[in-house]
């Protein structure tokens, strides 16, 4: 992976193709009358999904392989300060902290709409993770997680820990973290109703009925990604309980839909952030938009602890040695946060 001169305009950080990172100079990008340009603070690498880009390590003809073209500009976790507005921009101010789905690069433009400010008691390194938490709460959302429900989570990256502690806010008891790494199930929040396991350890299923005190779970989130331990995930789902794909798995699931699905009668819901709806609407009022907000409402008031997920904190000029490190071995990596 290279480096270039970062001593210029708008340093930007570009996967040229598999396997390497450039920090490209590029120019400061123009609002658009209807536009906001931000100066970038912080920025969250999304080790999942751009990992997988960089990595190109995906199933020919998938729709993984037709989203990546090199070179591509990574990042969607933007937080920074408007220093320059367009014409007809109103509601946005200069000065004013915004989280956006900008990329990695020092500035920015956003629709003036797309913004979400940023309340004065949330820091930079909470804001970073709003991305993350959005897709987790309309996860949570879909799945009709109610209070006193039992909630099982595999995978316990950045989506699986605010799954966690989203299902746990929404009243879920217990909440069961399942993962291999015991470097992520550290990273549990040690509050009652809370528990961890590693499913090659630990008898999941025996697990969870402890936790329960008998029963399996109603709701099982997936958020591991890998399409070869999915059906696994089902041994701990109740009948009639509902499975919830949280990750963008990489490849296909051998699936039976008699035992897996039909018999236990079961409810596969997808949960992608693209399902979120485009406006308010009086049957669904739960825009990216709105869950954004409650999310800096949590960790405002300490609903939601989130800054203490942040296991990497870098300058953008440590980026191409940062991917090439998380490329090799991403098991001790959280919250990976670039500082511009």
């Amino acid at each position: 992976m290279t480096q270039t001169d970062t001593h210029t305009e708008n340093p930007t950080v570009v996967f040229t193709d598999v396997e390497t990172v450039e920090i490209e100079n590029r120019a400061i990008p123009e609002p658009g009358s209807d536009q906001v340009l931000i100066s970038t603070d912080r920025t969250l690498v999304s080790t999942g999904t751009e990992l997988t880009v960089l990595s190109g390590d995906v199933p020919p003809g998938s729709a993984w392989d037709d989203h990546i073209e090199y070179p591509f500009t990574p990042g969607y976790n933007n937080v920074g300060t408007v220093v320059e507005t367009g014409a007809d921009v109103e509601g946005v101010e200069e000065g004013q902290r915004v989280a956006t789905y900008g990329s990695h690069a020092a500035y920015v433009c956003s629709d003036a709409e797309a913004c979400r400010p940023i309340p004065d008691g949330v820091s930079d390194d909470e804001a970073v993770f709003f991305t993350i938490a959005e897709i987790v709460m309309n996860g949570v959302r879909r799945s009709d997680l109610t209070w006193g429900e039992h909630a099982g989570v595999y995978g316990l990256g950045l989506l699986g820990q605010l799954a966690v502690r989203v299902s746990q806010a929404a009243g879920a008891r217990p909440v069961v973290g399942l993962d291999v790494a015991q470097s992520r199930l550290e990273y549990l929040p040690d509050a009652p109703g809370v528990t961890g396991a590693n499913p090659l350890e630990d008898d999941a299923e025996a697990v969870v009925r402890e936790a329960t005190g008998g029963s399996l779970a109603d709701v099982v989130f997936e958020v591991t990604g890998n399409p070869d331990v999915i059906t696994d995930e089902l041994e701990v789902l109740r009948e009639q309980g509902r499975f919830v794909v949280l990750s963008s798995p990489r490849g296909e699931t051998s699936f039976d839909f008699h035992d897996h699905c039909n018999s236990p009668s079961y409810t596969i819901v997808g949960a992608h952030n693209s399902s979120h709806p485009s406006v308010a609407t009086p049957a669904n009022p739960w825009t990216q938009h709105r869950h954004a907000g409650l999310f800096f409402e949590y960790v405002a008031d300490g609903s939601l602890e989130v800054e203490s997920l942040v296991s990497h904190r870098e300058s953008v000029t440590e980026a191409p040695g940062l991917y090439e490190t998380l490329l090799a071995d991403r098991t001790d990596a959280m919250g990976v946060v670039l500082e511009w």
